[in-house]
């Protein structure tokens, strides 16, 4: 029985090693090292470290964001919601305490699939996940049940911005071309023509987790 708990932690050990290094592989870079917010900025307090993962407190919230900035970019990471779980990725984020859907170019939703039906509320399809807040709706249908890891690619070049969830393009827009006049309560998007900032995660009192978090510059 002991050796074969020594042999099940070595193999976990081993199976860490090889993930860590191929986040090192084409030109991506590891942004978060599983163990504390080394290298990140905001209110760090509102969020924890759990297996590895960023996960916001439940009933705590705001941007937490690198202290890096990025212009043109592609981000590489994972996410688990909970039921109705609610949360989004700050692109090109300036900082400080505002709000990223408008200050920042946008807010990537990060959101559960069944968001409505959990929490008994109508959304605008410009909020459901992998949409750019209240600007333009991503498609439904590619993220997996509560509870399991999903995989996601954002690339942000110029005005354009594409996610792919789970091998499946929900969201391909060009920002520039958007009719602010027309956006989800004709809100301002000061921030929607930025063309660097910080990346970052904008909690919203839900238990949200991520990992495995890489970026490549392409700038």
């Amino acid at each position: 029985m002991k050796h074969k708990l020594s042999t099940l932690l070595a193999l976990a050990t081993c199976a860490f090693t090889l993930t860590a290094a191929d986040k090192g592989k084409d030109g991506f870079k590891s942004i978060f090292n599983g163990k504390d917010f080394d290298g990140w900025a905001g209110p760090v307090e509102n969020y924890e470290v759990v297996e590895g993962a960023v996960v916001c407190k439940k009933g705590k919230g705001g941007t937490i964001y690198t202290k890096e900035e990025y212009g043109d970019f592609v981000v590489r990471l994972e996410f688990k919601v909970p039921p109705g779980g609610n949360n989004g990725l700050a692109i090109r984020y300036p900082g400080g305490n505002v709000n990223t859907a408008y200050e920042g170019m946008c807010e990537l939703q990060v959101l559960d699939e069944d968001y409505e039906t959990v929490r008994k509320a109508k959304l605008d399809p410009r909020q459901v996940h992998g949409s750019a807040y209240g600007m333009v709706a991503a498609k439904r249908g590619a993220q997996k049940p509560v509870g399991e890891w999903n995989h996601q690619e954002v690339t942000v070049k110029g005005s354009t911005i594409k996610v792919v969830l789970n091998g499946t393009v929900i969201l391909d827009t060009d920002l520039s071309k958007v009719d602010l006049e027309t956006v989800m309560a004709k809100s301002k998007h000061p921030g929607v023509s930025r063309t660097k900032g910080h990346f970052g995660f904008a909690g919203h009192s839900d238990p949200v987790a991520f990992r495995n978090i890489s970026i490549k510059r392409l700038d």
